[in-house]
């Protein structure tokens, strides 16, 4: 499979560093509120990789849950300031990041096929990570915390900034310090690896040189840990949207790689790129964002907004509109109404002979060309409209079948899960067929317009008809 490579600016080859299986690692959410459609988006195609390479290969994929960072910690003093707060953290993280799940599994991106890990429960991998950091000089402690240092880490030969492609030099770089999580991406400065405890905030203890630093990591730390101990170092695919380049990625990268013989912590990096509103990125700090329930209130498919995602190019930015959202929902409709084919197979063998797969060989290939969802869409679309308002033959219910389960495997549009109509209304549709044959066009019109009203609608075909879903 070809992808691009954030770190080379390149589209390459995909290759596992294990023989076995491709090891990935996506960054997921910080569980402080409800995740909007813009990060979901992000989760989207992370998942859609993941599937795509699952056709062909063993995988193992890694989501982390943010539990304890700036956000979280100052969101739990909002709502529950009377509470402990390593209590208060803990019952704001687990609130949210059970909503998370519940999204995702409505979105057709699965619980059980990724192995999630907290923060919270990966404090002492942190801390050893830290621990070397010191010994080596690339960490030094300070007033408020322990820092990394850039300075250290350019004069030791490596280079910072792979992903957003800066060549600095120890000029370049000041000795000032960044406490917070997330700041100005222009802004190269050490990051906090630990900070030290503040008051009504929860907290570790964390012993260094005998000395008792109680305290909490910084964001960025906690990926690098989670990460490389669960999947080694390096591992194949790091994840996550183009607004975690820098500093979040960027500076897992540093962090994980001091040492002279590690200077990848994964050797492809996979971005995605924002879902905008009005030309601008979606954004809780801008009040400009929708949650999956809000888009919910519009439409009662969640997967088309899986499908309004798929039909962009993951290195492109997408403008959400609810006209946009509407037209996924039609388009999904379609391909429902195209597996409900699977329920009406022409016995007569009257009907056409269609290759199902090449489609599928088609689809698979685009997918495998950088993860092209949107030429695998536009093909997908427009072989179904060549089959057209055509009965299946039934000599190829297995190909077709087949099919639907591919689309479902790779893209994950559960087309499988489309029911078949009920025997009271393929009563009517075979009373109906009767009427007409019988020219007795009034009734005939009168059973279609009463299935028109059930959302049932009627193609007729040659000495035949096609239900499908309005």
């Amino acid at each position: 499979m070809k992808l691009y490579n954030s770190l080379t600016n390149n589209v390459e080859q995909l290759k596992t560093i294990s023989d076995e299986q491709f090891t990935i690692y996506t960054c997921g959410p910080t569980v402080y509120d409800d995740v909007h459609i813009g990060n979901l988006s992000s989760f989207i195609y992370a998942d859609t990789l993941a599937r795509t390479l699952k056709t062909k290969y063993k995988i193992k994929h890694v989501i982390n849950i943010t539990d304890v960072d700036d956000k979280t910690i100052s969101r739990s003093h909002q709502l529950y300031p009377k509470l402990d707060p390593k209590v208060a953290l803990s019952k704001l993280s687990t609130n949210y990041e059970t909503k998370f799940k519940i999204d995702i599994t409505r979105l057709n991106i699965y619980p059980s096929n990724y192995t999630f890990v907290r923060a919270t429960e990966s404090i002492e991998l942190m801390q050893q990570l830290i621990t070397q950091l010191l010994e080596t000089d690339f960490a030094y402690l300070a007033d408020d915390g322990i820092y990394f240092s850039i300075n250290k880490y350019i004069g030791s030969g490596k280079q910072y900034g792979k992903l957003v492609h800066l060549h600095l030099t120890e000029k370049d770089s000041s000795r000032s310090r960044i406490n917070n999580d997330e700041y100005d991406k222009q802004t190269i400065h050490d990051f906090a690896l630990w900070k030290f405890v503040k008051d009504n905030e929860p907290s570790w203890d964390f012993k260094v040189n005998g000395e008792n630093y109680p305290g909490r990591p910084g964001w960025h730390i906690e990926c690098s840990a989670m990460s490389t101990n669960l999947l080694g170092q390096p591992f194949d695919i790091h994840t996550g949207g183009v607004d975690l380049k820098f500093p979040h990625h960027e500076n897992e990268i540093t962090q994980s790689t001091t040492e002279k013989d590690s200077n990848y912590l994964a050797k492809t990096f996979f971005h995605s790129e924002h879902l905008l509103i009005d030309d601008q990125k979606m954004s809780k700090s801008l009040n400009n964002f929708y949650t999956l329930d809000d888009i919910l209130k519009k439409i009662d498919d969640p997967i088309a907004f899986r499908v309004l995602i798929l039909q962009s190019n993951y290195k492109n930015r997408a403008d959400f509109s609810f006209e946009n959202l509407i037209s996924a929902y039609r388009r999904l409709l379609t391909y429902q109404n195209f597996s409900s084919l699977r329920f009406q197979f022409d016995h007569t063998n009257k009907s056409n002979v269609f290759d199902f797969k090449i489609i599928q060989e088609i689809v698979r290939e685009s997918m495998f060309d950088d993860l092209n969802s949107t030429k695998a869409l536009a093909e997908l679309s427009v072989f179904i409209n060549k089959v057209g308002n055509s009965k299946i033959n039934h000599n190829q219910s297995k190909d077709f079948q087949d099919l639907i389960k591919f689309i479902d495997d790779i893209l994950g549009f559960n087309l499988g899960d489309t029911k078949d109509i009920t025997v009271e209304q393929k009563d009517k549709l075979a009373e109906r067929f009767s009427q007409k044959e019988n020219s007795n066009w009034q009734k005939s019109d009168l059973i279609r317009d009463e299935l028109k009203s059930n959302g049932i609608g009627i193609n007729d075909v040659e000495n035949d008809q096609i239900w499908f879903r309005l």
